[in-house]
Order: C-alpha cells, then sequence, then structure tokens
C-alpha cells in the first residue's frame, strides 16, 4: 500500500486554512514535502487504501482540519451555522442541536422538522447516552391501511398525506440541548431563523435535487415555494421562506409546545385535514421523545457507542462486528476474500434485523442476545472462507429510509454529537404544511406495510415492524461513536442511505480500525452491500478489480453495480485536533476552527 500524509502539519505545508474546508479532489501540488508518515490517531501510523485505477476518488491527501473543534454535514450552511455556536462558546450539543434546525432550512431533501432521528451522545466527562426522536405511527393508523381493497400495496405509504409519522424532531433536539447543552433554544436557532428570513443562495446541489422532484412536489403546494414561475429555482437564486422562519421563531420563543400544542401544530393539523391524512393534535401533544440506552459494544480494543431500536443500526452493526472479529486478522482491502467477508457477516446479521428488531416498546427485542460475542462465534462457524451461502426465504419480518442525512459534530472540550435525522425519502412524502412552511416525511413506509413484501429500498420485512397507533416504525439509521483503546473519542460518524447506511458506517469504521486509512481515504474508498435479500452483493461500479468480481462469483454470489452507496459524514480524532471529511459522493461541508 502506499503511504500518505494527511496530519495537520501537511495541510499547514499544502497552504489549507486550518478553519477552511479543504479541496476534495485532485494531487496535492508538486512542492509539498513528503514526510515519514506521522501518528495521526490512537498512535496508529495511517495508510491509504489501494483502490482500483479507474476509481473516481483515487487520491484523498486532504480533510478539514480544526485544532479545537469540527462539524461536518450535508449542507454548508448548516456546518457553518454550528461552526458559528462553537465560535460563540456554545458545546457539541448547541451546535448539533443549531446545525440541526439550519438543515431544516438548506437542506429540505432530508433536514426537517417534519420528521424525526436519533442522536447519540459521549460529553468528556464520560457520560453517553441516546435519544430516539424517531417519528411514531398516528393513532388513528391501521395495520392493513397501505393494502388495498384486493390484497395489493399501494403507493401510500410513500406518497401523499397518509404517509406520515407524527414528526419527533422538535421534541428531540430540545430535549437533548435540555440536558447536555449550554445555550438557550433560541440562541442555537438564530442562524436557522437568519437563513430562511433573510434567504441563502441555491447551490447546484439543491437546484438538481429539486429538479429531479418537480413532478412529486408540485402536486402539493410546496411547488410555488421551489419552482416560482413552474422552474426550479436555479443556481444563485435567493430561496427565502417566511413561513419556515415564522415557525422556527415560534418555536424558538415558545419551545417544542409552539409545534406540538400550538399555531405550527395547527397548521400541520390543518394540513392534514385538507389532504385526508390521519396526524392530529391529539397525535402532536402525546408525541414524547425517548431516552434509549446505547449500544455499546468492543472490536479489537475500540469501543462502538450506537443506536437501540427502534434504529437497527447499533445491533446489526455490533452483530458485524462480533462476527468479523472471529476472522484476525481479516484480508487485504478490495481482496475478493474480505468482499466475501463482509458479504457473508451482513447476510446473517440483516437476516436477524429483518425478523428481530422492531420498536423495543411493542415487541420484545432478543438484545443481549443479538449482541453476545458467543452468538457471533455460532454465526460466524457458518461461514465458509471460500463459498457463498444463500440468505433463506423470507417468512415473517419488516422496512426503512433512504433520504436522510447525518451529521457529526466534536468540540474543543471532548464532546461528541452523532445525529441522523429524517423525512425517509427525498422530501418525505412531497406534502408542504401551508403556513408552517416544510414538508412532511413518509415514514410510515418504514414500516412492513405488508409484512414479507419490499419496501422502497427493497427490503424485505415482517411482523414485529408491521403497524400499530403508536408504535416507531424500524430504521437503520446509525449514529455511531467510537472510541479508541485509551478511551478518547476517536470517529464520530454516521449516513443516510437506507439500510446502505449500515453496511456504509461499518466500512468508515473498519477502514480507519483494520485498514488504517486516514479518515479522507476511509471515506472516498469504494463501498460494497448486502442486506440479505434480495440476495446479491452491490458493488460500486469502477470501484473494484474485475478479477475481484470474477472471483466473488466464482464463489457463488450474485454481483452487481451501482453508482454511490450511500452518504456519509464523519470526523476523526488526529494528532493536534480534528479531520472533517464530508461525503465525497455528495454535497456538504466538513468546516472547523
Amino acid at each position: 500500500m502506499t503511504k500518505r500524509v494527511t496530519a495537520a502539519v501537511l495541510l499547514v505545508a499544502l497552504g489549507v486554512s486550518a478553519c477552511r474546508p479543504a479541496t476534495t479532489s485532485g494531487p496535492a501540488p508538486a512542492t509539498a514535502p513528503a514526510p515519514s508518515t506521522p501518528s495521526v490517531a490512537a498512535g496508529d501510523a495511517r495508510y491509504s487504501g489501494t483502490f482500483s485505477g479507474g476509481w473516481r476518488f483515487p487520491e484523498a491527501r486532504e480533510a478539514a482540519f480544526g485544532a479545537s473543534a469540527m462539524v461536518a454535514s450535508n449542507s454548508d450552511h448548516a456546518s457553518q451555522a454550528g461552526l458559528e455556536i462553537l465560535r460563540a462558546g456554545g458545546n457539541a450539543m448547541d451546535a448539533a442541536v443549531a446545525v440541526g434546525f439550519a438543515l431544516a432550512v438548506t437542506y429540505p431533501f432530508a433536514g426537517n422538522i417534519g420528521g424525526g432521528g436519533f442522536m447519540v451522545i459521549r460529553m468528556a466527562d464520560g457520560r453517553t447516552a441516546a435519544i430516539d426522536y424517531r417519528e411514531i405511527a398516528p393513532l388513528a393508523a391501521t395495520r392493513n391501511m397501505f393494502v388495498d381493497e384486493y390484497g395489493k400495496l399501494t403507493d401510500k405509504s410513500v406518497v401523499g398525506h397518509l404517509a406520515s409519522g407524527v414528526p419527533g424532531a422538535v421534541a428531540g433536539m430540545d430535549a437533548a440541548l435540555q440536558r447536555f447543552g449550554t445555550m438557550s433554544l433560541a440562541q442555537v436557532m438564530a442562524p436557522a431563523i437568519r437563513l430562511a428570513r433573510d434567504g441563502f443562495a441555491v447551490d447546484s446541489a439543491l437546484f438538481r435535487s429539486l429538479s429531479g422532484a418537480k413532478q412529486r412536489l408540485c402536486r402539493f403546494e410546496g411547488c410555488a415555494t421551489f419552482f416560482p414561475g413552474g422552474e426550479a429555482l436555479p443556481p444563485g437564486a435567493r430561496l427565502v421562506q417566511p413561513d419556515l422562519a415564522r415557525s422556527l421563531r415560534l418555536i424558538a420563543e415558545r419551545g417544542p409546545a409552539a409545534f406540538y400544542n400550538g399555531p405550527v401544530g395547527d397548521s400541520l393539523v390543518a394540513e392534514m385535514q385538507r389532504g385526508g391524512g390521519i396526524i392530529t393534535k391529539q397525535d402532536l401533544q402525546a408525541y414524547v421523545p425517548k431516552w434509549r440506552e446505547p449500544v455499546v459494544s468492543t472490536y479489537r480494543g475500540y469501543t462502538l457507542i450506537t443506536m437501540p431500536p427502534a434504529s437497527s443500526g447499533g445491533i446489526t452493526m455490533t452483530q458485524t462486528f462480533n462476527m468479523l472479529e472471529t476472522f484476525a486478522p481479516l484480508p487485504a482491502f478490495g481482496s475478493a476474500e474480505y468482499t466475501h467477508l463482509l458479504a457473508e457477516t451482513f447476510r446473517r446479521a440483516f437476516i436477524d434485523r429483518n425478523a428481530k428488531l422492531a420498536d423495543a416498546d411493542f415487541v420484545p427485542v432478543p438484545r443481549d442476545e443479538l449482541v453476545s460475542k458467543t452468538y457471533a462465534r455460532s454465526l460466524a462457524s457458518q461461514i465458509s472462507r471460500t463459498q457463498a451461502s444463500k440468505t433463506p426465504a423470507f417468512t415473517a419480518g419488516r422496512p426503512e429510509p433512504e433520504h436522510t442525512t447525518h451529521y457529526s459534530v466534536v468540540d474543543g472540550r471532548g464532546n461528541a454529537v452523532a445525529t441522523t435525522t429524517t423525512i425517509n425519502g427525498g422530501y418525505g412524502s412531497a406534502v408542504w404544511v401551508r403556513g408552517g412552511g416544510f414538508f412532511m416525511n413518509n415514514e410510515m413506509d418504514d414500516f412492513a406495510a405488508q409484512p414479507g413484501s419490499p419496501n422502497m429500498f427493497g427490503l424485505v420485512q415482517g411482523e414485529a415492524n408491521a403497524v400499530q397507533p403508536g408504535k416507531r416504525m424500524l430504521s437503520a439509521m446509525s449514529p455511531t461513536i467510537v472510541l479508541d483503546p485509551q478511551g478518547q473519542v476517536l470517529l464520530v460518524v454516521g449516513a443516510a442511505g437506507g439500510p446502505t447506511i449500515i453496511t456504509a458506517v461499518t466500512q468508515v469504521i473498519l477502514n480507519v480500525i483494520e485498514h488504517k486509512m486516514t479518515l479522507a481515504d476511509a471515506m472516498r474508498a469504494p463501498r460494497m452491500h448486502h442486506q440479505s435479500l434480495p440476495d446479491q452483493i452491490r458493488l460500486e461500479s469502477v470501484g473494484f478489480d474485475s478479477l475481484m468480481v470474477t472471483a466473488l462469483r466464482g464463489m457463488g454470489h450474485d454481483v452487481v453495480t451501482t453508482q454511490g452507496i450511500a452518504n456519509v459524514n464523519a470526523v476523526m480524532r488526529v494528532t493536534g485536533g480534528w479531520h472533517g471529511v464530508r461525503e465525497p459522493r455528495g454535497a456538504g461541508l466538513a468546516v472547523g476552527y
């Protein structure tokens, strides 16, 4: 493998500002020095991966660097909002909530106050926490509400007013701020309110996103805001959102009550009534975010802190890591042997995920068994090093989200927050709350709308995740904090991408721990995915050697190629500070100081 240097000292040598994002592609200048590889994290030397010659991200020498703090998100403006709060003396939680509300303004594709999410927290004093502010099924929801009179699954769980669960984002972010923040809600929301009131320049990513969603969005009231004159706002145009600014201002002044028992909620309920939705004022008033016990596990001396159900991410990743731990040392990155082991461990973890995981308040989840290393050894013993197994036919199980967004925040005190938030599909259900200024989620599709049938992400799931009033739908969101063997925060990471969230986050962590990659290389490395059903390995096209693909097929795997897999945003401890990398396959910003 080729050694690459990415420590802060090299960034300075390259002329990259410590509080400005580094470039995302291209080789380093010829004049850059090439010192010996420094110790950049937990005492480890860092190496690049060996990527296929045709891979679109072959070089990754740079990352954003911050000596004290770092924010990485899918929106430049949201990351800057977090940085503004950090510079004003706020801690990582203050900044995380600021980023969350700013995303509701600048990243309508997935940022939201009309959806929900999960947050994993590790404070500098050692406290850890996980808060579940996932949406819940309205009280009027029924098991077969998305099945027609002929027993066929409809699209009503995806588009329109019935597709929405009761939003949890406002309540969840406020609860987290109250417990771990140092600033008021009004202080941390100030950047978001300013962005909505005064507007911001549309970039090419938002323009492309809107253009692709025009047909869906223009079925509802959001068309007027984003398509004035019938066309998407072009790059450089100013997007001003007065209704959203008003909603945010009311929340800042009155707290969550403005949303759940006040004028913002009134607008939401009125929209539901106009379109035949079933969310009522009673649903909003009953919503409560839940503090959960994080899933804490170990891998090769590192500690992983991640989400329990209603997220499936923590348990599924823990199972995968526990199985892989039995195969030490792992084969080289990019080899057929390595990809085969990933596929076989993911297969078994997803089989359990799809049949056994759900909202633990409604369904008994065998959490202790699933995360035990003894159980993992029994699963690993079934894996052949040379031959693919087959996923058994699905008999009973459940679904999940894709157009989600993750952001990672650390501060100068050592506090860390990993947050994944979603409205499920891009722009959620496409329903725009008139007077409220935001899109509603389509999280009801994350239930097994028809157990045994695939959802919008191809996941075949079962009865444990069937629709029930007041129940949280299962999610793949996997916000994760990794501690090094000395107990310091090493990685803050998470992703968007439906079930690919779990496999992508796992691979980024493996790239850092197992393959000693820099964060930039760990993020740019080509990814694979296996979710048990459909029984196939998905590989990012051109990212893997053709001989490796042939070898996988020789082992009995069905291999297909795709474009990008998942959307990860991550922060990593390095010598003298932090590296931040936003998803190179998408838009966003990592910025620190």
